[in-house]
């Protein structure tokens, strides 16, 4: 039976009463509920395409691995990460490694994750061009406001040539501050990672997240005009839990489920496109 629930971001943000296992620390007695030997686990994920590979796990896998998944669907970055150190969810699966780091650095959360499950190229997409090298003089260039991915959007560029970074500055660490070169006089428009699909006909190209293109029904190897190598990728997207939950016996069991060949081979029927990749 599919269990998918939306939470609008300040309803994920609100702060239940915490569990006896603190804000930061995991207690495997406090992870999920258990009932005539089945453990359910509530998950939060982004929609496209967590959910999707969360739901497939849920109705073809889980039941034979004594799980049953309650899944919440968040569009909000930031609220998936509050939501477990709350414990309002047993474990996210929504974001990549440099992300994860950056909120456990600066929010302060004591969170452990396990390895990448998918990988979700971010491309540069456009209404009106058809190739990176047709942008014009002074294009406007949509860009995520988050730190971790607007590096990512940046190194993107790059690596294509169309800006130069300063020394220094890298995927993980790069802002529109560190922009040294810029030929073409790209103005960047920043805006949350939700925006950049809506508001793509407002400007010349937006790099768009994999996730939020998918969901506005673009392909990054179909629909862009640059696109992520998936070869080497850095960005795969993997399950999170509080620090000390890793260990549980019903968490590494759905690990293990995200890592299974039924799972690989689901991704690789359902995006034909390579818009979504196997990280294993």
């Amino acid at each position: 039976m599919r269990k998918t629930l939306t939470l609008a971001a300040a309803v994920a943000a609100t702060a239940l009463s915490l569990s006896a296992c603190g804000a930061g620390g995991g207690d495997e007695q406090t992870v999920g509920t258990e009932a005539d030997g089945v453990t359910t686990l509530t998950v939060g994920v982004s929609p496209v395409p967590h959910g999707d590979i969360l739901r497939f796990v849920d109705e073809n896998l889980a039941a034979d691995a004594g799980l049953d998944l309650e899944i919440k669907e968040f569009t909000d970055y930031t609220a998936p990460n509050k939501a477990l150190v709350d414990g309002d969810l047993d474990a996210n699966y929504f974001q990549h490694l440099p992300y994860f780091e950056t909120e456990v650095e600066g929010q302060g959360y004591e969170l452990a994750h396990f390895e990448g499950v998918h990988i979700e190229p971010f491309a540069l997409y456009s209404e009106t061009l058809t190739s990176v090298e047709d942008l014009p003089d002074g294009a406007t260039i949509g860009i995520n406001n988050d730190p971790s991915n607007q590096g990512r959007a940046l190194d993107l560029l790059a690596q294509a040539g169309v800006i130069g970074l300063a020394d220094g500055a890298d995927a993980v660490t790069a802002t529109i501050h560190d922009v040294a070169d810029n030929p073409k006089n790209l103005e960047f428009v920043e805006a949350d990672a939700a925006q950049l699909a809506r508001t793509l006909a407002d400007v010349d190209a937006s790099v768009i997240n994999g996730n939020n293109a998918l969901e506005a029904g673009l392909s990054p190897t179909e629909d862009s005009i640059l696109v992520e190598d998936g070869e080497g990728n850095p960005y795969a997207n993997f399950l999170a839990v509080r620090a000390g939950d890793e260990t549980n016996e019903a968490i590494v069991e759905l690990d293990g489920l995200l890592h299974s060949e039924e799972v690989r081979q689901y991704i690789e029927d359902t995006w034909t496109d390579g818009a979504v990749l196997p990280a294993f």
